[in-house]
């Protein structure tokens, strides 16, 4: 049985294990996770190419609460923790939100996979985010590097250190955090299907993961793992929904088709008097599918919240679907060499 969605108000809308749903979501509908937690249906995305200065996470972030954003999307990684941080505490303290308005997911770098790492790494993110608690946290990727302080440890040729903890292993000490309090409920990211029935399988699971982030877009809709998180009760979440930042360091093709410029798309959006951007946050909406918007632009900010008063007919989704590529921006290349990396054999 799939995810189902908590009737915070009378329309709001259910997607179920493979219709598309067209009758209107609503902007404070929640997905309740398989621990009972509820997620917002759009969120947030804090990351930003490194010539962005960090100050604009905080700015961007504090204006998407404004505009009714109440899923934070964030990562150690992304070493923008202190400054999203501030902006969730200012608007608590303002009045604007409580602190159990929002929900933060945070993320378990690779050089943390160590048992022994995990909770120190999830304590200097509530460090940084001065708050006692956060709502989720992920696995950031099955990919593990060597344990210690360089987030990207290399050998004296340059190549990455990779190392091999079980992943289950990792998992319990996630199951641990959760037990103590620090964080309510516990998932992955970037995992393929083999990588979460390991978990999934693994003798005296305690929690099962309530997610798995992953690309998703028009062009890799990701029907297949969707199909199979929904009968795992596992929810997915989609990031690149819009296409990508294309920072060099994260995306091999620059010369990659992008999202926002397909001709189906623009078309649809023309129709109905929308923008791109707005089509395909719907789009995958109406597939059952937590999305997150990324943003450092005010106005795209909030057009990108307003995608509650439409609906696409099945029409339109099918339009959409046939536009599938499995073509991934996210193709780790550097990370090829890793054992755990996902995307080798393009496993879904």
């Amino acid at each position: 049985m799939g995810p189902k969605l908590s009737y915070l108000r009378r329309n709001c809308a259910q997607p179920d294990n493979g219709t598309h749903c067209t009758v209107a979501l609503k902007a404070d509908c929640r997905i309740t996770l398989n621990d009972g937690h509820k997620l917002p249906l759009i969120g947030f995305g804090t990351f930003a190419p490194p010539p962005c200065p960090k100050e604009q996470a905080r700015d961007y972030t504090k204006l998407a609460i404004e505009v009714g954003y109440r899923l934070i999307d964030n990562a150690f990684i992304y070493q923008n923790e202190v400054e999203v941080g501030e902006a969730i505490r200012a608007k608590i303290a303002d009045g604007m939100v409580k602190r159990e308005d929002i929900v933060y997911i945070g993320k378990l770098w690779n050089t943390d996979h160590s048992p022994e790492r995990v909770l120190p790494a999830l304590k200097l993110t509530l460090q940084n985010l001065q708050l006692p608690c956060i709502d989720l946290f992920l696995i950031h990727t099955p990919v593990e590097f060597k344990p210690g302080d360089d987030l990207f440890p290399r050998d004296e040729h340059g190549k990455l250190i990779f190392h091999n903890t079980d992943i289950r292993d990792t998992w319990k000490a996630m199951e641990a955090c959760k037990d103590a309090g620090l964080v309510k409920s516990i998932g992955v990211s970037n995992f393929n299907k083999k990588q979460l029935e390991h978990i999934l399988s693994m003798p005296g699971l305690k929690y099962k993961p309530v997610c798995n982030e992953v690309e998703c877009h028009i062009y890799h809709n990701q029907s297949k793992m969707l199909q199979f998180l929904k009968s795992h009760n596992i929810v997915m979440i989609g990031y690149g929904v819009l296409g990508t930042s294309r920072a060099e360091h994260w995306i091999e093709d620059q010369d990659s088709p992008k999202v926002l410029e397909d001709p189906v798309l623009k078309g649809i959006a023309t129709s109905l008097k929308r923008t791109a951007a707005q089509v395909a946050l719907r789009y995958h909406l109406q597939r059952g599918i937590v999305v997150l918007a990324k943003s450092f632009n005010q106005e795209r900010i909030k057009e990108n919240f307003n995608v509650f008063d439409f609906a696409l007919s099945d029409k339109d989704m099918k339009k959409l679907d046939k536009l599938n590529k499995n073509m991934r921006y996210m193709k780790l290349e550097a990370w090829l060499e890793s054992s755990k990396h996902p995307f080798k054999h393009d496993e879904f």
